[in-house]
């Protein structure tokens, strides 16, 4: 059997992938592999696009419009849970995977003083290490998001 990582896609429309959240109307959104920074999650765009500009103006507007409702998510779960949760940072990269995906990182006031206001991408190999590796420890806050995510889409795809 395929390892889900391999195409988290495939895996996500097979209902094989474990970090799904919820179908949004541009993709997936998803919990991140690590928990580095708690909430950190991404929206993996569900057709064929590297560079958000290979998509239309249109469905451009809607990815971004994914990408600020699950952000919205996020940010509403994260500040419920702790108090020292400061803001989101939005990203949409590409460099090491060349499809059409966005980061939402939540940042937090109990962060080291010298990366607070840096991008995560300073934290270095201390994101990935096994430590914080999606786990059991997490399904709590997996659920949270994906409770909130569920009804800001239910309002804000009922207004659209």
């Amino acid at each position: 059997m395929k390892d889900w990582k391999e195409d988290r896609i495939a895996a996500a429309e097979r209902a094989e992938n474990p970090t799904v959240l919820a179908r949004m109307r541009t993709g997936w959104a998803v919990i991140g592999d690590t928990q580095h920074l708690p909430g950190y999650c991404l929206l993996l765009y569900a057709g064929t696009a590297n560079h958000l500009t290979d998509l239309p103006r249109d469905e451009r507007s809607r990815f971004l419009l994914d990408l600020s409702l699950l952000g919205e998510a996020v940010e509403a779960s994260c500040g419920r849970r702790d108090q020292a949760f400061r803001r989101l940072n939005y990203e949409v990269l590409g460099n090491s995977w060349e499809h059409l995906h966005g980061h939402i990182h939540p940042r937090y006031e109990w962060e080291p003083p010298h990366l607070l206001h840096s991008p995560v991408w300073r934290y270095g190999d201390e994101r990935t290490a096994p430590k914080h590796r999606l786990g059991p420890q997490h399904e709590e806050l997996r659920a949270e998001i994906a409770h909130a995510l569920t009804g800001i889409l239910s309002e804000a795809y009922e207004q659209a």
